[in-house]
């Protein structure tokens, strides 16, 4: 018999922590049934990634999942919640569904939980909101497991969110590296064919105005790609307007191939004013190309050793740009770090590896191991 897997996420748009679920999945197979929710209502695109052959549902009659706390809302979760083999919930907009577990775990005799943190949004880039803070704690209590894929967030999560070490599970991104790198791009030859691109959610959080400030300043005279879609589109356009720079800006929107959209592309730059383990990051680095990234969560420990000197202060946009323009420069310099790039990702990002990690945990908690056994696609 198949298992029941809830999924409760903040919202189900593809980004990072998507991709990820729904490989996952997409390599259970058979043998998982699921439910998606999405904590904002309608935010549910990255179900076109989902195989066809998955047993999904999404659901529209269940109690709300967002509000004022109390102990009502909380046993209709819980009682929601018993329809399940499996609970799986996303980062901080999922957290009434691990508050109604912490409070009603025992009385009701809950499925096990599993709590997953990706990140923080522009609200948290700088610094966590004490009351998430307080909640967190007070809340995970009962989660079977509280998954991370990055050192930074490990940290948090240990010294903040004050968790102990055995419910800690660090399980690092992964891709199906095969996909990537297999055709290797043709390098632009002079500044002027360059081409810039990111792979991003189109969100405040990214800055990617920051990115076409930077763009435009590198003196770079070829093109600035910036593939996703979210509601920043319009914020993007007026930079690249008032900097002169609108003719030169490609916005086509969602590219479910990330691997062919990467093909197109010189130098990967990631603007964000918040990351962990970017899985964009990881794609453009199995890619074999280099990167210019803003030096948040584990970006720096992520790229190369040749490619450190390009990860720089959020802050210093002028040192962004100068990393641009030195990178446009030299073709050789791009291949080079391109390389070392790819060689790290082959090394540590494998999507076989983050599969077993996670079905090994998903079957721990249920007290089913071989229960999620399925062919990784």
């Amino acid at each position: 018999m198949a298992i029941h897997i809830l999924h409760v996420h903040s919202t189900f748009t593809l980004g990072g922590k998507e991709a990820r679920a729904v490989r996952l999945m997409n390599a259970f197979g058979a043998h998982a049934q699921h439910a998606i929710i999405s904590t904002v209502a309608g935010a549910l695109d990255a179900r076109a990634a989902i195989a066809e052959n998955i047993a999904v549902a999404f659901p529209d009659e269940h109690p709300t999942f967002i509000g004022k706390p109390s102990i009502g809302r909380y046993l209709a979760i819980a009682r929601y919640l018993r329809n399940f083999d499996l609970i799986l919930t996303y980062n901080w907009g999922a957290m009434d569904a691990v508050g109604a577990h912490r409070l009603f775990a025992r009385a009701l005799k809950l499925p096990p939980l599993i709590h997953h943190e990706d990140g923080f949004n522009q609200d948290e880039a700088e610094r966590q909101k004490p009351a998430r803070v307080w909640f967190r704690r007070a809340v995970l209590g009962t989660a079977h497991a509280l998954v991370v894929p990055s050192h930074t967030l490990e940290r948090i999560a240990l010294t903040s969110w004050r968790q102990p070490n055995a419910r800690v599970h660090r399980i690092a991104n992964g891709i199906p590296l095969d996909r990537y790198g297999s055709v290797a791009p043709e390098p632009a030859t002079a500044n002027e064919l360059v081409v810039v691109g990111t792979i991003a959610g189109l969100r405040a959080v990214k800055n990617l105005p920051r990115l076409v400030r930077a763009f435009a300043a590198s003196g770079i005279r070829g093109r600035l790609r910036i593939i996703g879609e979210g509601p920043e589109r319009s914020a993007i356009l007026q930079a690249a307007a008032e900097l002169g720079i609108a003719d030169r800006l490609d916005l086509p929107g969602f590219n479910p191939d990330p691997a062919a959209a990467l093909r197109d592309i010189d130098i990967f730059a990631l603007s964000s004013d918040s990351e962990q383990q970017p899985i964009s990051l990881i794609e453009a680095m199995a890619s074999g190309l280099p990167v210019v990234s803003t030096d948040v969560g584990d970006v720096r420990e992520m790229v190369s050793d040749e490619n450190s000197s390009l990860i720089v202060p959020a802050a210093h946009e002028k040192l962004f740009a100068e990393a641009l323009s030195k990178m446009a420069a030299n073709m050789s310099d791009r291949v080079a770090i391109g390389a070392a790039n790819r060689a790290k990702a082959l090394q540590i990002f494998d999507e076989k590896t983050m599969v077993d990690r996670y079905r090994a945990l998903y079957e721990a908690a249920m007290g089913q191991q071989g229960a999620l056994a399925g062919d990784t696609r």
